[in-house]
This record gives structure tokens, sequence and C-alpha cells, in this order.
């Protein structure tokens, strides 16, 4: 909008902007003024001075500033966000789904199955939601521990690393939720059960087999899976020999399938693979001491009730179960494929069945007070008691394990100059359908 001053004799004429293009209400500078309209002008005289005033386009709107969106919260870099506030709703991914095959085919389509499997999820006992919260956290750590571990880290920090992504995406709170075991960092002819103690200097090398078991539990329920890492492409075979052994074991397994059946589908996998290691072939061996496992709520092994899928073709005549949480999980090695107890235990849990006995020692008393509080029947490993802060305890944990009140587990190996691998998923044989939970995109 412009603004003019012109005198009567038209001598001289000034102009002056203004920013808004609106009318503007002038007041009259002296009494006995008078006002016209002309137009879309408003003229006002005011003694022999006109005041012109163009208006312009009065009526123009301003224009309304939109609203940014919000931006949908993503996980970090590391992990740390509480897999809650990815899902707000509560509903968390399913794993993949494969059918039941065989003479287990119609419980897809069975409207008997559909609505027993609806009562599960109203369930909120049996729901499983806990699972499928457990099993999400378990994907989004595990991708950034297969980016991130690299030759040259030390195994304390490869621990740190996972465990913390843990208890931050799960929203750790007791055991409510939390780590469902320590994490297994077996190198090399070690399989399992080997996670670092205080002041272990172990570093990944650039020629180990890395071993790496994640445990995550919601309300007792435990999402088990592992997956091998080699920096060395001489035993990419082995990998995949366990990887492809794993997966036949998920496929054959289902509601009323005999475990020993399973075992020998596992173990005719497995050996159809060969690994050449500076110029020598080697056969890859099932570990005939190592089995996959029911999980049983707050026991990663299934208590009293346990069910075992061991890896080489058996008798085993018991049966999978509808509702049943398997962990379907193969060991392959170049050795003799078998593993023997070797080395400093880190791995400890509470027996469901500890006897109820006497104890003499104030601090195994005190010890124990610990364990049911923070870990109850859960496996946990020493670093775990130095982060609650207990010190000078391995006398009284001798004295629980001597009681038969906990149970201790040393690192399983099998012959030094081999090399061991594992993989492993969780499964749910639903009424309908096999879930297989702790399924990715990563592998």
């Amino acid at each position: 909008m412009s603004l003019g001053l012109v005198s009567t004799q038209f001598a001289s004429c000034l102009f002056y902007q203004v920013s808004r293009v609106e009318l503007i209400s002038l007041r009259p500078f002296v009494s006995g003024s008078r006002q016209a309209g002309i137009g879309s002008h408003e003229v006002k005289c005011v003694s022999d001075i006109f005041i012109w005033c163009v208006v312009g386009e009065a009526s123009k709107k301003k224009k309304k500033k939109k609203k940014s969106k919000k931006k949908k919260l993503t996980q970090s870099d590391p992990p740390r966000v509480g897999i809650t506030k990815l899902f707000p709703d509560g509903n968390f991914p399913e794993g993949e789904l494969q059918e039941y095959k065989d003479d287990n085919a119609w419980r897809t389509t069975s409207e008997e199955k559909r609505y027993i499997e609806r009562e599960i999820l109203n369930d909120p006992v049996e729901t499983y939601t806990s699972i499928r919260r457990a099993a999400e956290v378990h994907r989004q750590v595990r991708q950034y521990a297969r980016k991130t571990i690299k030759p040259g880290m030390k195994m304390m920090e490869i621990a740190d690393l996972i465990e913390d992504g843990v208890r931050a995406c799960v929203e750790e709170n007791g055991l409510e939720s939390g780590v469902g075991f320590p994490t297994g960092l077996s190198l090399n002819h070690c399989a399992a059960h080997y996670t670092p103690n205080a002041g272990d200097t172990k570093v990944l090398q650039d020629g180990d087999v890395l071993k790496v078991d994640i445990g995550v539990q919601v309300k007792g329920r435990i999402c088990d899976s592992a997956f091998t890492l080699s920096f060395d492409h001489r035993y990419e075979k082995l990998l995949e020999a366990v990887k492809a052994a794993t997966n036949t074991g998920i496929r054959e397994a289902g509601i009323d399938v005999r475990l020993g059946e399973i075992a020998g589908a596992i173990q005719e996998t497995m050996e159809s693979y060969e690994v050449e290691i500076d110029g020598k072939v080697l056969p890859v061996k099932p570990i005939e001491n190592l089995s996959g496992h029911t999980i049983g709520l707050y026991s990663i092994h299934g208590g009293k009730v346990g069910k075992s899928v061991m890896l080489v073709k058996n008798e085993d005549q018991t049966k999978m179960e509808e509702g049943e949480y398997f962990a379907i999980e193969t060991f392959g090695s170049t050795g003799r494929g078998r593993v023997v107890e070797e080395g400093e235990v880190s791995h400890y849990a509470k027996r469901g069945d500890a006897p109820k006995v006497p104890l003499r020692l104030t601090t195994a008393k005190s010890l124990l007070r610990t364990i049911d509080k923070n870990f109850g029947t859960l496996p946990w490993c020493r670093r775990y008691l130095d982060r609650l802060g207990e010190t000078r305890y391995l006398l009284a944990l001798n004295n629980l394990v001597q009681q038969g009140i906990v149970q201790d587990y040393p690192p399983l190996c099998d012959v030094r100059g081999s090399m061991t691998a594992q993989f492993e998923h969780t499964i749910l044989l639903r009424p309908t359908v096999k879930e297989v939970v702790s399924r990715g995109d990563d592998y």
C-alpha cells in the first residue's frame, strides 16, 4: 500500500510505503473535516490537504502457517529408546508365520482352533504380547550388535553394548522385564556358556568364530536367539551349515511331531556340509550332547517338564504340544562333535526345585536374598552381582552351589583347535499357525 500527501496546488507529492495492504482508518486532524468515498478509494479532506489512501485488496487474508507434523519416533543408535514408546498401542510385530503341514494342515482353517487362539490373545497371562515385545527388543539390539561387533573389541565391551541395549529397550524393571540370561560370547572351540567375568581382557581377533547368544524376558517370557559371526571366509560353510540345520528344525517342528524325528532331520542337514580349511576338508558335525529346548515361565530350559530337541537322530518319542515355546538351537563343529566342561564358570541360576536347607554362612543367606530379589530362577552371571554392588561373594556363591540351591554352568567346549558355530530361534506352537517370533530381516 502507498500513501500520498498532495497539496491543493499540487506543488508537491510525497509517497510513503506501508507494509499492510488494508484500509487505514484516519482520524480528522482538525475539526470540521469531511469524508467522502470514491470507488475503492477513501478521500479525507482536512483543510486544504487531501490524504489519498490507495486501499488495494483490503479483503486479502493472511496465509495460515501449516502445522508441522510430528516425526515418528525411531530407534536410536545405539538402541536406547524403550520399545513400548515405539509401539505405544501395545501391538508388537508378529514373527515369521509358517503354516502347519501334513496332518496338522487343518489347524489353519479350523474354527475351533481360531476360537482358542482368540481366547489366548484375550488372556493376560497366556497372551503372546510379552514374548513379541521381548522378540522385538531382541531384533533391534541384535541388528545393532551385528553391525557394530568388530575384531579388536574386548569381550567385556561387546557384552556391555548388548546388555545396555537390552536393558534400555526392554525398559528393565526388576523381574517384570530385563535381560533373559547372560550374553553368550563363546569363541572358537568353546560352543556355549561363556560370558566375561570382571577382569577378563580377552579381545576378539580376525580369525575368531564368535557365538552371540542373547536373551530378553518380559513377564517371564524369554526370547532366546543366537547367531555366529566370523571375519574369516574360511568358516562361511560352517556358519551356513548351522543356519540351514536350524531352519530345518523349525520347518519340521509342529504339534504332535516327535522330538527324535526332528533331531534326525537336523543331523541330516548339518552333515551334508563340509568345510575346507588350509587345504584340508573337514566334515561339519552336529554336537551330540547339546540341544534345543522348551522355554518355561522364568525358566530358560522349561523347568521340571522341559523337553530337549537333540541334534542327532534318536528314539525319543516325546511329542511337541500345542502352546509350547521352543528354542530351536543347533551347534556344528569341525571337531569331534561332543563338548566337555572347560574353563572358569560365569553362568549361574537358582534351581526351580531348590531344596530348603539351613545355611550357616551369613553371607550365603544375604547373597540368596539378592538372587531371589533380582533374578529369581532366571540365569545370571558374576558381572550382574558386581553391578548390584555385591563384593567378596565367591565363598557364599560356592556354598549355595554345594548346597544344591544354585546351579553353575561351566563353558562347554569341543576339542581345542576345532571351530564351533551356533544358530537359534524361538518358536511358538500356536493353535492355528507356527510363529518364529525372533525372525528378522537381519537373519
